[in-house]
């Protein structure tokens, strides 16, 4: 099956990013990062979701954590000096970052958010992240997404 270029896989492309592509039959609605996971035959550890959250201002944050992890809101804010953080509502997520709630890449967002990777990367040559497109994940050297979108590593989960 031809895949369709992602946002996320055009800007690897441009910045020369060697990356492959997963993809998987979403018909049966089951688009969680576990599912997923197992529709792609790879280990749960090296799957990560990619949440968007907002602070009592202005501020919009991504965070890139393991699909069977939490993210720690407390731990979350710290890094990021905000007071709080919420989750933004699924009904804002394209309007904020240009993708839908299934298919959130943290590559290739409308704007450049600050980018928080949970430690948990450093155990991990490669993860695999949403390739921009329910039904698409990309797979990429750790170091590359760093570069990519500038991410920091800290600790934010549970």
């Amino acid at each position: 099956m031809a895949i369709t270029k992602t946002n996320a896989m055009r800007i690897l492309d441009a910045e020369k990013i060697p990356y492959s592509v997963h993809t998987y039959e979403n018909k049966d609605g089951k688009i969680d990062g576990i599912s997923v996971a197992g529709k792609i035959g790879k280990e749960i550890e090296v799957v990560y979701k990619t949440l968007v959250v907002k602070d009592a201002g202005s501020g919009i944050y991504v965070f890139v954590i393991p699909v069977e992890a939490e993210l720690d809101l407390k731990k979350a804010a710290k890094v990021v000096n905000a007071k709080k953080l919420e989750m933004i509502a699924v009904k804002d997520i394209q309007k904020m970052t240009g993708y839908i709630r299934g298919g959130c890449s943290p590559i290739g967002m409308k704007k450049k958010y600050e980018t928080i990777l949970d430690a948990s990367v450093n155990k991990q040559s490669s993860i695999i992240i949403s390739g921009g497109k329910i039904g698409v994940q990309i797979e990429m050297a750790v170091e590359y997404l760093i570069q990519v979108t500038n991410a920091k590593v800290e600790e934010v989960i549970h």
